[in-house]
């Protein structure tokens, strides 16, 4: 039988608290067992940490890849980024010889590949934080606040956060009761596209939207 170690990982303590991001990689390593995986197979571990993900030493990081080792599993993370940033810290585990890693949103992709992704995103990451220091520098030369440009973007935020709140307040009128009775969160999202009630996008509604609305509220 094939044997998975699943671990994630989100940046801070509140994600962590609040699940933003765990949703989705438990979502992409369910997709990755359902369809591509051997058969038949079992996960025998699943760790978590809270933690950036460019510091290395993280102790549910730890216990899970001793589990690999100790009995041979295989290491399945939804994303490269979630088990590091660091493509140093990607190779020297794949140099591992009692480490086997598994990518969920590369289903296919052997360690060749996995390296590659591995050292393109680090580049990206450095480009990122280049390109931005040199527009602050830029717009300090010109004389720019950049205190005021954080001020306007905090404030702007702000108003968003404040807009999606009173939305979910007014849907939650009517989530809140048929959640009550009994009704599945799928149940939900097909009624309120009936009643032709409107997303904060303007599309669909899904069972996780409706997940969301309710925690928003």
């Amino acid at each position: 039988m094939k044997q998975y170690v699943v671990y994630t990982r989100v940046s801070t303590k509140e994600q962590g608290r609040s699940g933003l991001g765990l949703e989705a990689q438990e979502r992409d390593i369910n997709l990755f067992l359902e369809h591509f995986s051997e058969e038949p197979w079992e996960v025998i571990g699943r760790f978590r940490d809270v933690q950036s993900g460019g510091d290395d030493d993280r102790p549910a990081l730890r216990e899970a890849l001793e589990q690999v080792k100790r009995t041979g599993a295989e290491l399945l993370v939804a994303k490269l980024d979630r088990l590091s940033r660091k493509v140093s810290f990607v190779s020297s585990l794949m140099d591992d010889p009692k480490v086997r890693l598994r990518v969920a949103q590369m289903p296919m992709a052997d360690k060749f590949q996995l390296h590659i992704y591995a050292a393109l995103a680090e580049q990206e990451r450095d480009f990122i934080s280049r390109r931005t220091k040199d527009a602050l520098q830029a717009a300090k030369a010109r004389g720019q606040r950049l205190g005021g440009l954080r001020d306007k973007t905090l404030q702007r935020n702000k108003a968003i956060q404040e807009k999606a709140n009173g939305e979910a307040a007014k849907v939650l009128k009517i989530i809140k009761p048929m959640r009550d009775s009994g009704e599945t969160l799928a149940a939900i999202a097909e009624a309120l596209d009936t009643m032709q009630v409107a997303t904060s996008r303007g599309g669909k509604w899904t069972a996780m939207q409706v997940k969301r609305v309710m925690a928003r509220a």
